[in-house]
């Protein structure tokens, strides 16, 4: 694993998605989860939305965040939001592999010096290869000739070579990326869905034990648990099968 305070203090590894609207759903859903999850994760959804509100209030609140707005423009903005994602507090945050190996340097560049400023360990920095929602037909649909395995993989070590921490991939990826990247390198798994949940607008999927098995650091989790009746029950079965 990564040799970073952040990624050693995380007290679990189930990340839960709070992919809603409003920030005040996505508050009361954190509360519920309170000290059952080792963070949540605040996407382009609840962010277009409402701005950072969701991330300050949760912050202020002690919890972790996983920033997932997969940054994806020149170095020059990326560095940018980079910066700004460190000074907030994040411990984690994504970026588009696609931007290149010279944007990935930049975000890199741009939060270490960031946490400098503020004397706090810089966020783990992951690249996102392939989303979990395409298939091989929609990988060959963006230009990607590879089957999705290989792009994921090339893209993977790419962003190793440019300093970024780790990379999100589906399940199906994780064991060559594990053996491609090494021990050091962080993979986060989206896509997770236990025994029995609907597949929703994923393609490439696992069971949590399944994603564990094959080399995940960190499992995100949404539907499964902001869905359900019970959230507090659905998290508990999943770290269940975790632990």
């Amino acid at each position: 694993m990564v040799n970073n305070p952040v990624h050693q203090k995380l007290p679990s590894r189930l990340i839960v998605a709070l992919d809603l609207p409003l920030a005040q759903a996505g508050v009361e859903l954190a509360e519920k989860l309170h000290g059952h999850v080792g963070m949540f994760k605040v996407g382009l959804e609840s962010y277009t939305a409402e701005g950072p509100v969701l991330v300050r209030y949760l912050l202020a609140q002690g919890e972790r965040i996983f920033l997932d707005l997969k940054f994806h423009d020149i170095p020059n903005t990326v560095a940018g939001a980079a910066r700004e994602a460190t000074l907030k507090g994040v411990s984690m945050f994504s970026v588009h592999a696609a931007g290149g190996s010279a944007m990935i340097k930049a975000a890199v560049e741009a939060s270490q010096d960031a946490s400098t400023q503020i004397a706090e360990p810089r966020p783990l920095i992951l690249a996102v290869t392939a989303l979990t929602s395409l298939d091989e037909n929609a990988i060959r649909e963006v230009g990607w000739l590879e089957k999705p395995k290989e792009v994921v993989l090339r893209l993977a070590k790419m962003a190793q070579r440019a300093g970024a921490d780790g990379v999100i991939a589906s399940p199906d990826e994780v064991r060559s990326i594990r053996s491609a990247c090494g021990e050091n390198f962080v993979i986060v798994t989206p896509g997770i869905r236990p025994k029995g949940f609907a597949l929703g607008d994923q393609s490439r999927i696992a069971t949590p034990k399944a994603a564990l098995s094959a080399g995940a650091d960190y499992l995100v989790v949404g539907r499964p648990i902001t869905s359900a009746p019970d959230p507090v029950h659905a998290a508990g079965v999943i770290l269940a099968e975790i632990d």
